[in-house]
């Protein structure tokens, strides 16, 4: 089956970086489940809001939401299940594999780094761009 991002899910890509944009798209297109942009780039009231409600650690501007464009994307498994860590697992291992076919010209100079690898705070749905 092929999966295309809807309307609201390309806005929220749209703000991203293009390489998370290339990223996402390439994985939508080899996944076997149907994925959402929850979120590309925050303004301060929303990053302050995540923060607040537990979402996120870092407060406003210094998440890598903040930039612009967006160093950091959070996509999820559609329809989102938030109990289902197997399926936010098995999204993960996709991205890492689609970003490892990637040449580097594509990358632009970065790498990924999955917010479900992190130790000490699990952020399943959080892919961002870090410097290689």
């Amino acid at each position: 089956m092929s999966f295309v991002f809807g309307k609201k899910s390309l806005e929220r890509l749209a703000e991203c970086e293009a390489p998370l944009q290339l990223l996402m798209k390439r994985v939508l297109a080899a996944s076997d489940q149907d994925l959402t942009v929850l979120c590309g780039k925050r303004g301060e009231a929303e990053q302050n809001a995540a923060y607040a409600a537990g979402h996120s650690k870092l407060k406003y501007p210094k998440s890598k939401h903040n930039k612009s464009p967006s160093q950091a994307v959070d996509v999820a498994p559609y329809p989102v299940d938030w109990k289902n860590i197997d399926a936010f697992r098995k999204l993960a291992v996709l991205v890492l594999i689609t970003w490892g076919g990637f040449t580097a010209e594509e990358k632009e100079g970065w790498e990924i780094s999955c917010g479900a690898n992190w130790k000490t705070f699990k952020d399943y749905p959080h892919f961002e761009l870090v410097k290689a």
